[in-house]
C-alpha cells in the first residue's frame, strides 16, 4: 500500500464558504434555519476543513409530513406505475449529465473517483433499472395484482384475488452517511413507483452531497409537487407524526435501529419500519481453492477490493475471512501483496490515489475503537497498522487497512465486533460444516461469498448458510470477471439480511415497490373483481358484435369477445401435422401405445395443432389494428381430442395495456378452447400488439 500526501491534492468541488448552512427542501420550497441557530460542523474528510453546517431546528416536521400526505398523495396519485416508471427514466438520464459536478462534491466525503461512481453512477443505475422493471412487468394502473383467482363458489359468482394497492401515507428514508446519493435513489425509486411520496433524511456527514443532487432532481422540473422533501440535519420527533399509514427504511447502526423501532408509534401505531443495519459479513474459501487457483485470486482480489472501496465503509464489505485450516498465512501474504501493489492511501483529489479516508475523524475514531476491542479479544495485527498513516494530513480522518487473525476461530470478538473502516479478521475451519457454523456465527448477515469451483462444495455450503443471509456470491474462475462483486447490491435481486442485518429487504425488482403497497384480499362476483383490478374475469359481463380485432386500443374494452368453431378433428389432420412437423410422439401416430397410456383413449390430436387452428378460428384476417402476436402464455392442455372430437374458441379481452410511449399497445386475450361436450380442452393467454388508433 503506498501513502500519498494531501499537498498534491487539488480541490476542484463547489465552492461552500464555512458559513453556509445547508438547506431542507420542504412544502415544495427551500428552507434554512434563523441566523442565530448553532449548526453543526461538516469537515472535509481528507483535511478537516469546513465544507458546510447543518441544522434542522425550528423545522415543522408535522407539516412536512401532511404536505406529503395531502399534496404528494394527489399528484403521484394521478399517474399510473408506468408514467411514473417513464419519469424515472427521465431524471436518470438528467442526473447523468450533471455527474461531474457530483464527484468534485463527493470527493469531500473521502470518496475517490471509483467510490463516486459506486454511489452516483449506481444511484442512477438504480432509476434506469426500476424504471424498465417497473414498465415491463407491471400494468400500466393502478391496481397490481397479485396471483390468480381463487374460485371461492361452484358457479363461479364468488371469487377472491389478491391486489396491491399504495399506502396512503409517506415513505421517510433515513439514510446512511456511506452512499449519501445510492442511499437516497435506491430508496427513492420503488416509493416513487408505488406512487408513495417520500421524506430524504440523509446523514449528517455527507448529507451536503445528498442536497445537491436533490437540488438537481428540482431543477429538472420532472418529479410532481410534494413527491420529494428533504431534511438536511437532525429528525428529531419526526416519527411522532407518523402512523400506520406509514413507512420508514432505515439505513444505520442496529444500535440507532433499536431506538427508532421501540419507538411507540412503531410498536402500538403500525407504522411500517425496514432497518438494513452493520453486518458481518463473510467471505468463505472453498477447500478447492488452493494458491494458484483462479478461485484463490478471485478471492483475493475480492477481499482487497472490499477492504479499500469507500475506505471498507460499506454495510456489504466483508468482514470475516474464513480459510481451510492451514491457509492462513497464504491468503495474509496474498492479501498483503496485492494491497501493496494496488492501494494508495490519500486524499482522493490527488492523482493515483485509490483509497480516501474515512467519512470524519469522528468515525475514524470509532473504527480504531472497535480494533483495538477486536485485539482484545484475541485478534493480533498481521497486515497494517492502527497508527496514523504517515505522509496523510493530519486534518484527515485516514485509516490505513488492516487484516486482523485469530487464533481461536470460536472467539466471540471476531463474530459480533464489526470495524465499520478498511478493517478484516481472518479465521480458520477444519470443515465445510465448521465453516457453515462459524457464518451463521455473525447472527446474521447482508452476504457472504463463497469462493469454489466445486458444484457440491458450492451447494454444501450455500444450503448451509442461505437462511442466514440476504445474498450468497458464488466466485469461480468462470464469473471472476463478470460478477458485480461481494459488496455490490445490485437492484435486481434483493438487499437485506435476517438478525443482525436488519430483518429486511429493500430493492428486489418489483419487490421493492410492492414493499410500499398494502395486499388487499378482495372477494366478489366477477362482474366486482373486473371493475376494481381493470382485468377481466371469467364469469364477468362480455361485449360481442364487431370482432375485437377490428377495434383499435382507444376503442377496445375488457370483456370483448369472440367465438370461433366448431371444428372437426380427423385422424388424418393427426397424420400430417405429425409428418409436417417431425412431432411423431406415439400419442399422436401408434394406436397400441397409445391405448396403453393411461393419460389417453387412444390416439389423440396434437395440442399445438389445437392452439394453431384456435387461432384460425378466432383471428380476423384483414388488415387492421391489430400489429402482430408478441406472445403466448400459461397454456395448459386439459382434456384430451380424439379423432372425430370436434373445438372451439372463446377469444376475450383480458387485459389492455397501453404504452406511454409508443403509438400502440399490448392486448392480453383469455382464449379457451372447449369439446363437443362442452369440456375445457386448453386454456392460455395470447398477446397482441395493437394500434391506439
Amino acid at each position: 500500500m503506498t501513502l500519498l500526501s494531501n499537498g498534491t491534492s487539488t480541490d476542484t468541488g463547489p465552492d461552500t464558504s464555512s458559513d453556509t448552512v445547508v438547506p431542507s427542501y420542504v412544502l415544495d420550497s427551500w428552507w434554512t434555519p434563523d441566523t442565530d441557530v448553532v449548526a453543526q460542523r461538516v469537515l472535509d474528510a481528507s483535511t478537516g476543513a469546513e465544507v458546510a453546517r447543518v441544522s434542522s431546528d425550528g423545522l415543522d416536521l408535522a407539516a412536512v409530513v401532511e404536505h406529503a400526505r395531502t399534496v404528494g398523495q394527489a399528484s403521484l396519485g394521478e399517474l399510473t406505475f408506468h408514467q411514473r416508471a417513464i419519469l424515472l427514466k427521465k431524471l436518470g438520464q438528467y442526473l447523468g449529465g450533471v455527474k461531474e459536478e457530483l464527484y468534485a462534491l463527493s470527493a469531500r466525503t473521502g470518496a475517490t473517483r471509483y467510490d463516486s461512481m459506486v454511489d452516483i453512477d449506481g444511484g442512477i443505475g438504480v432509476l434506469f433499472t426500476l424504471s424498465s422493471k417497473g414498465r415491463r412487468e407491471m400494468p400500466n394502473s393502478q391496481v397490481y395484482i397479485d396471483g390468480d383467482v381463487e374460485a371461492l363458489s361452484r358457479d363461479g359468482s364468488f371469487s377472491g384475488q389478491h391486489i396491491y394497492t399504495r399506502i396512503p401515507g409517506v415513505a421517510c428514508q433515513i439514510n446512511a452517511f456511506n452512499f449519501p446519493v445510492w442511499g437516497m435513489l435506491e430508496k427513492l425509486a420503488p416509493a416513487f413507483i408505488a406512487g408513495v411520496p417520500t421524506i430524504v433524511k440523509p446523514a449528517t456527514p455527507t448529507g451536503y452531497l445528498t442536497e445537491a443532487v436533490v437540488r438537481h432532481i428540482l431543477a429538472s422540473g420532472i418529479l410532481p409537487l410534494g413527491a420529494l422533501q428533504l431534511i438536511s440535519g437532525s429528525a428529531r420527533d419526526l416519527i411522532d407524526h407518523l402512523d400506520y399509514r406509514d413507512l420508514v427504511a432505515f439505513t444505520g447502526s442496529a444500535g440507532t435501529a433499536r431506538t427508532l423501532k421501540s419507538h411507540p408509534n412503531v410498536v402500538e401505531g403500525g407504522v411500517r419500519f425496514t432497518s438494513e443495519t452493520d453486518s458481518l459479513n463473510a467471505a468463505i474459501l472453498g477447500p478447492d481453492a488452493a494458491a494458484g487457483t483462479a478461485e484463490f485470486d478471485a478471492y483475493v482480489a475480492s477481499v482487497v477490493t472490499e477492504m479499500t472501496s469507500k475506505a471498507g465503509q460499506k454495510c456489504t464489505s466483508i468482514r470475516r475471512l474464513i480459510v481451510p485450516a492451514g491457509r492462513r498465512d497464504q491468503v495474509v501474504a496474498a492479501v498483503s501483496e496485492r494491497m501493496a501493489r494496488r492501494v494508495t492511501l490519500g486524499d482522493p483529489r490527488a492523482e493515483g490515489v485509490t483509497m480516501g479516508p474515512l467519512a470524519s475523524t469522528g468515525q475514524r475514531d470509532e473504527v480504531l475503537a472497535s480494533v483495538a476491542r477486536l485485539i482484545d479479544g484475541g485478534g493480533r495485527i498481521v497486515m497494517g497498522s492502527a497508527d496514523a498513516p504517515t505522509g496523510t494530513d493530519p486534518g484527515g480522518a485516514f485509516v490505513a487497512p488492516i487484516l486482523l487473525a485469530f487464533h481461536d476461530p470460536e472467539s466471540p470478538a471476531v463474530h459480533e465486533i464489526e470495524a465499520f473502516g478498511p478493517v478484516a479478521s481472518i479465521i480458520e475451519y477444519t470443515d465445510l460444516d465448521h465453516a457453515i457454523a462459524l457464518a451463521a456465527r455473525g447472527g446474521g448477515s447482508l452476504v457472504t461469498t463463497v469462493a469454489t469451483h466445486h458444484p457440491d462444495i458450492a451447494r454444501t455450503l450455500v444450503l448451509g448458510i442461505a437462511a442466514h443471509h440476504g445474498r450468497v456470491l458464488m466466485l469461480d474462475r468462470v464469473d471472476a470477471r463478470s460478477s458485480t462483486g461481494h459488496g455490490s447490491p445490485v437492484p435486481h435481486l434483493v438487499h437485506g439480511g435476517p438478525g443482525r442485518a436488519g430483518g429486511s429487504e429493500e430493492l428486489g425488482g418489483i419487490r421493492s415497490v410492492l414493499h410500499h403497497m398494502q395486499r388487499t384480499a378482495i372477494q366478489g362476483s366477477p362482474d366486482m373483481l373486473t371493475a376494481i383490478t381493470g382485468e377481466w374475469h371469467a364469469g364477468a359481463a362480455v361485449r360481442t358484435g364487431i370482432h375485437p380485432f377490428r377495434k383499435s386500443l382507444a376503442e377496445l374494452r375488457v370483456g370483448d369477445q369472440t367465438q370461433g368453431g366448431p371444428r372437426v378433428v380427423t385422424l388424418a389432420d393427426i397424420t400430417a401435422f405429425a409428418e409436417a412437423t417431425g412431432d411423431k410422439f406415439y400419442a399422436h401416430t401408434d394406436p397400441e401405445a397409445a391405448a396403453a397410456n393411461p393419460f389417453f383413449p387412444g390416439i389423440v390430436a396434437h395440442g399445438y395443432l389445437l392452439v394453431s387452428w384456435a387461432a384460425g378460428l378466432f383471428v380476423d384476417a384483414a388488415p387492421g389494428p391489430v400489429l402482430a402476436n408478441s406472445g403466448l402464455e400459461k397454456l395448459r392442455f386439459v382434456t384430451p381430442v380424439s379423432p372425430g372430437d370436434s373445438i372451439r374458441v372463446t377469444l376475450t379481452a383480458k387485459r389492455i395495456t397501453p404504452r406511454e410511449t409508443e403509438e400502440y399497445g399490448e392486448v392480453c386475450w383469455d382464449a379457451v378452447l372447449h369439446n363437443q361436450n362442452d369440456e375445457v380442452v386448453a386454456t392460455y393467454d395470447v398477446l397482441t400488439l395493437v394500434a391506439k388508433e
